[in-house]
């Protein structure tokens, strides 16, 4: 017959196996899973305004950099400005509870939302062929 105490002993390293397996924030290589709170591209222009609207005002995000001017202003369309939002708000207040919800309007994403316009982005630079002065230059 198995003791009470070998039972809880192999309780606690099941429980003690299957939490280090399932660690929500780290990635199979140690690094932090990064997650974002994007807009959801199928809801309508209104939808996402009206919750960007709340994100940006009573919510409590910081929109500055989405108004005109700001370095994430470009490009200027409700879904991009509104994936700013949410993710602003998101990442302020989640370890207070908040979440990704905004009536259904947007989802947490492990894909960086950036990284769909650095093609986009790079095409407008230029860059330097060879790191001297007066050298021609190469738009990619």
């Amino acid at each position: 017959m198995v003791s009470l105490s070998s039972t809880f002993s192999l309780l606690l390293f099941l429980l003690t196996v299957l939490l280090s397996l399932n660690l929500p924030f780290s990635g199979a290589d140690g690094e932090d899973v990064k997650e974002w709170c994007i807009a959801d591209s199928q809801f309508p222009n209104e939808q996402l305004q009206a919750a960007m609207d709340w994100a940006c005002g009573p919510g409590g995000a910081d929109c500055t950099k989405i108004q005109p001017g700001g370095e994430c202003y470009k490009p200027n369309t409700v879904l991009d400005h509104a994936s700013f939002a949410f993710n602003s708000y998101w990442q302020k207040f989640k370890n207070q509870g908040a979440s990704c919800y905004f009536n259904a309007a947007a989802f947490i994403s492990e894909e960086d939302p950036m990284m769909d316009r650095k093609p986009q982005l790079l095409a407008k630079e230029s860059f330097p062929l060879f790191p001297f002065p007066g050298n021609f230059r190469i738009a990619l």
